[in-house]
């Protein structure tokens, strides 16, 4: 390289208290090529792993950016669904690869703070990551089947928590499995609450509902994809789980305004880069995504799936390591450890 060579001639020619001036030129030298490719990204595709199913609801909103980002970007922005374990698959793999900017990871809350401290087998922590941006959040909706509600006289919280306190471990609520953000929800619940009830683990969060619409479950912490099933009145929102209530059920207060307190969880759905990756990039890919959910018609197709949020690099990091950090506290209280 000309430039090794030129810089080599200089640390030979300086004199003792030169040293550090030439050795300067030197690290100039070399980082000098690796700046010109930051400033080239992207030359060719970029992609973005999700580390769960096509159609899924983080795929949903994965191919909404990804499909806006891709014009912006003037490369595709290739969707890669590597499904598995719960997220620990794809996310593992996001972690492995390379820091150049042409790896991006679009995953859940659940992934990130969550799975690595639940599953043995997990091979990644939250510091194998770079944050970009959170995409959207939604909180969750406490819904009950209506039949069953009607029948307990269980028409709120307060009425909740009454019923479980008199038969301990009668209410049956589920999830799209153990350790998932849904069920430690439920579980944060019954410490606040005092209250001892049933967990019931499905394959899938669809399941899930479904159980609680037949009947087949009691309760649930269920997303917004409960919302058509509440307006349908096959399920009874009793609460909201962030601590504002959601304007697409203005009536339902939240856990907090109930006295379950404190109490304010919401399921984000955020893009990452793998650590190292060159901060410049990092913020480049921030400001063309913090564009990309500015257009009219990529936000109003994402605020269908839930509130759509824009939250810088650093402040981004500050939210896993604090939601790290309780969700972990939940999950050594509740000794919940899968294989």
């Amino acid at each position: 390289m000309k430039e090794l060579k030129l810089a080599t001639r200089c640390v030979q020619s300086a004199g003792k208290f030169r040293l550090a001036a030439a050795l300067g030129v030197l690290l100039c030298a070399i980082s000098g090529p690796a700046a010109a490719q930051d400033a080239n990204w992207p030359s060719r595709p970029v992609r973005m792993i999700v580390p769960f199913p096509a159609g899924s609801f983080t795929d949903t909103v994965a191919r909404i950016v990804s499909d806006h980002l891709s014009k912006s970007l003037g490369q595709p922005v290739v969707v890669e669904n590597k499904a598995g374990a719960n997220g620990l698959i794809g996310v593992a793999e996001a972690a492995r690869a390379a820091p150049d900017g042409y790896t991006l990871l679009l995953t859940n809350s659940s992934s990130i703070t969550i799975n690595h401290q639940v599953y043995k087998k997990s091979n990644y922590k939250p510091k194998d990551f770079t944050p970009v941006t959170l995409v959207l959040e939604a909180p969750f909706i406490l819904v009950a089947n209506p039949e069953w509600s009607q029948k307990n006289s269980v028409g709120s919280v307060t009425d909740l928590v009454r019923f479980s306190s008199q038969h301990p471990g009668k209410v049956s609520y589920g999830s799209a499995g153990p350790g998932n953000i849904a069920h430690l929800s439920f579980a944060m619940l019954n410490n606040r609450a005092k209250i001892k009830t049933t967990h019931i683990p499905y394959k899938s969060s669809a399941q899930a509902q479904l159980a609680v619409v037949s009947g087949e479950l009691d309760a649930a912490f269920d997303t917004w994809t409960a919302l058509p099933q509440i307006k349908a009145g096959k399920l009874k929102p009793l609460a909201i789980s962030a601590s504002k209530r959601m304007t697409q059920l203005p009536e339902v207060p939240t856990l907090e305004e109930v006295g379950i307190t404190p109490f304010n969880v919401t399921f984000w759905i955020g893009m990452l880069a793998p650590a190292g990756t060159p901060p410049q990039i990092v913020q480049r890919i921030h400001s063309i995504t913090r564009g990309v959910l500015d257009d009219g018609k990529a936000r109003a197709a994402l605020s269908l799936q839930g509130e759509v949020v824009m939250v810088d690099p650093a402040n981004f990091a500050r939210r896993i390591e604090k939601e790290d950090s309780s969700w972990g506290a939940v999950i050594q209280r509740e000794g919940i450890t899968l294989d």
